[in-house]
């Protein structure tokens, strides 16, 4: 399980397009809401720099927070959040309360190992393509990874590693896998390849090769005809 966040935030009581626009641009907050293991939805307010900050943290998105309000402390996830499509600057976020019986379901992140290493690449000239960086799972909270683990070392060139390939911690699953037998659904994670611009440049080196051994390109005036021969005999 991810190392908790803690977060303190307050109730929102201003509500509306313009009480809004006045808490981001005087008051520096981020608004948001709680909602819920089956209690009520609140509107609450983030200062910017404390999200700022916990968003320092690469897995700030997959971990459960700790969220203080009103002298109470909350299970949550981060289930949204907003951006301005200009500045990326957030403008919103949202906080889904979990419960220690239910299971959740909340991305986290890929972590490759071992790409140095890879079969694919170190001896075959491979180059890896990562497909996926981050995978929906489905667990219990106390099951929560920090992230998935792929590990490269045994790809060679032309194999791919996919969904239903990955080692999963004890008690995570992934839902999208257990919605059918769709081999749509199986996505491949990462895979080892030989780049195409690689291939049509050794083939090219190859024919050029050839080229030159048969000799069927011979430069202008670099073989001399027989009646200039004959003209130096005489």
């Amino acid at each position: 399980m991810a190392t908790q966040l803690i977060l303190e935030v307050t109730t929102r009581e201003s509500l509306g397009s313009g009480a809004v626009g006045r808490l981001r641009r005087i008051d520096d907050g981020i608004p948001g809401v709680l909602y819920g293991a089956g209690q009520e939805t609140v509107n609450i307010t983030l200062p910017t720099r404390v999200l700022l900050k916990a968003m320092q943290s690469e897995n700030f998105l997959s971990q459960i927070i700790e969220l203080k309000l009103d002298g109470n402390a909350e299970q949550v996830v981060v289930r949204d959040m907003q951006r301005h499509p200009a500045t990326e600057n957030v403008t919103h976020i949202d906080f889904m309360r979990i419960r220690e019986d239910q299971e959740i379901q909340v991305s986290v992140p890929i972590r490759f190992i071992n790409e140095e290493s890879c079969i694919g690449v170190r001896m075959n000239g491979g180059t890896i393509t990562r497909n996926l960086v981050e995978v929906e799972v489905s667990c219990l909270p106390k099951d929560l990874p920090e992230a998935i683990v792929v590990d490269m070392e045994d790809v060679d060139v032309g194999s791919a590693i996919h969904l239903s390939g990955l080692a999963l911690p004890e008690g995570v699953s992934i839902p999208t896998l257990g919605a059918g037998d769709d081999s749509d659904r199986d996505l491949a994670v990462a895979s080892v390849s030989i780049v195409r611009v690689q291939v049509e440049e050794e083939e090219l080196a190859e024919e050029e090769l050839e080229l030159d051994e048969e000799g069927v390109e011979v430069a202008e005036g670099d073989e001399e005809s027989p009646e200039s021969d004959e003209a130096s005999e005489e």
